[in-house]
């Protein structure tokens, strides 16, 4: 039997399963890098051609842009990060968006609708027993399963499965659609020599000074502290209990270098809620490998059982710090450049664990896209408007590629004297003049 013929009268054309959608609803989307997209660019046209209005889409992290000027006052897009398909819309106030920052289990955060209309989710073809896996990311899809009215999945024929909370049965879906493989997005500009030896330097000083042997591993997302996983080989008997596995885990796993052995949470098993920046291969290592379990999102990004997980070590990318320890990892004034995630959780997680540290890594540095002038990453107060991703009680350690900033238990005048030692030396003089004017540093 083919998997068309175990989706039975529910595969249908795009057309017939979207006709459902009513104006007024409440669309929930699966996120990220799981963007169902052949759905999405349905709903979009069905849009376009007229029929529909105020239709609210809850879709976090959209991949896909929900805010162009054709579907400007019919969509109303609900977002916890501005990714470059909508960041513009965000800084214009042309969308809604939601700075997220706690999950608890099984539960839609407070912002998002509970019990969407609908629920738009990209799934692999069912298995013999009628089972579809949510492929390389499960997020939030269990609970919205479970709370929409209508559930319309399309199906990705290279979609991996695995273990965990990985799967949804056909009957507790409404509508199966053919999903048309993405082309993905077009790849960005390649790091400069600068960008790839920051990431070197900094990953390199956190995997050999700040983590030990037997220590539970979180990496977020990030330029920096995604790249972490490769420079780990030399240690052992590390585990992963995050959010999103990043690149290189795959590798460690195969190598022994991570065996969860010492794990509070999940002994022996590698958990995240998804996959992100992998190539095929890797997807591959990790497809129905029993070592690795997805769970919803708010299973994995519950402080309540992350502060469970002793010589927890959460390693979180920031954007801008200040000379106190105050970061931001969403925005370097008031407009949102990305979003909060499950960073402050982890952070907070890493601060708390016996034995355990947080991370933020940040070059000391920039160029802005378009400027000639280097700016500091490392500043003295944060712009007006900056949120604070990671209250300065919650930081351990900053890493810049001039080396590490001890924060825990220091003073604020400790606290300056150490970052200046990390910044970027074009602007140490500086900042060490305003640690002393506004700290007596």
């Amino acid at each position: 039997m083919t998997w068309r013929e175990r989706c039975g009268a529910k595969l249908v054309a795009i057309e017939t399963a979207l006709a459902h959608v009513k104006s007024g609803d409440v669309v929930a989307v699966s996120p990220y890098t799981t963007t169902p997209y052949t759905l999405c660019e349905g709903l979009k046209s069905r849009v376009r051609k007229g029929g529909l209005d105020r239709v609210r889409v809850d879709h976090l992290a959209s991949l896909t842009s929900w805010t162009e000027p054709d579907l400007a006052g019919i969509i109303e897009l609900h977002d916890n990060y501005a990714t470059p398909p909508n960041r513009v819309a965000a800084h214009a106030g042309d969308m809604e968006y939601l700075p997220i920052g706690l999950w608890r289990s099984y539960e839609a955060p407070a912002g998002l609708e509970a019990k969407p209309d609908v629920f738009l989710v990209p799934v692999s073809p069912p298995d013999a027993h009628g089972y579809c896996s949510f492929g390389p990311g499960v997020w939030l899809s269990p609970t919205f399963v479970r709370n929409s009215k209508l559930v319309v999945a399309e199906v990705q024929e290279d979609f991996i499965r695995t273990f965990g909370e990985n799967y949804v049965h056909v009957d507790e879906i409404d509508f199966f659609v053919e999903g048309v493989i993405p082309t993905g997005a077009a790849p960005g500009d390649a790091p400069s020599d600068e960008e790839v030896s920051q990431v070197e330097a900094i990953c390199t000083q956190v995997a050999v000074e700040l983590v030990n042997d037997g220590d539970t591993l979180q990496m977020g997302v990030g330029t920096v502290s995604a790249a972490l996983g490769p420079f780990l080989d030399f240690r052992n008997d590390l585990g992963v209990q995050t959010e999103l596995i990043t690149g290189g885990i795959a590798e460690l796993v195969k190598k022994g270098v991570v065996n969860g052995r010492r794990k509070s949470l999940h002994p022996g098993k590698v958990v995240g809620s998804a996959l992100v920046a992998l190539d095929p291969s890797e997807l591959m290592q990790i497809h129905e490998n029993p070592v690795f379990e997805l769970y919803d999102f708010g299973y994995t990004d519950d402080l309540r059982r992350l502060i469970q997980q002793d010589n927890f070590v959460t390693v979180n990318n920031a954007l801008v710090v200040d000379l106190t320890g105050q970061v931001s990892a969403e925005a370097f004034d008031h407009r949102p450049y990305t979003g909060v995630g499950g960073q402050t959780v982890f952070m907070i997680a890493g601060a708390y664990s016996p034995g355990g540290k947080s991370i933020s890594v940040v070059p000391s540095s920039s160029i802005p896209s378009g400027s000639d002038a280097r700016v500091s990453r490392i500043v003295d107060c944060l712009a007006p408007g900056t949120p604070v991703t990671v209250p300065r009680t919650y930081v351990d350690y900053i890493v810049t590629e001039f080396g590490i900033a001890e924060l825990r238990g220091k003073t604020l005048k400790g606290r300056a004297r150490a970052l200046c030692d990390v910044a970027h030396p074009d602007f140490q003089d500086s900042l060490r003049d305003r640690a002393r004017e506004l700290y007596g540093a």
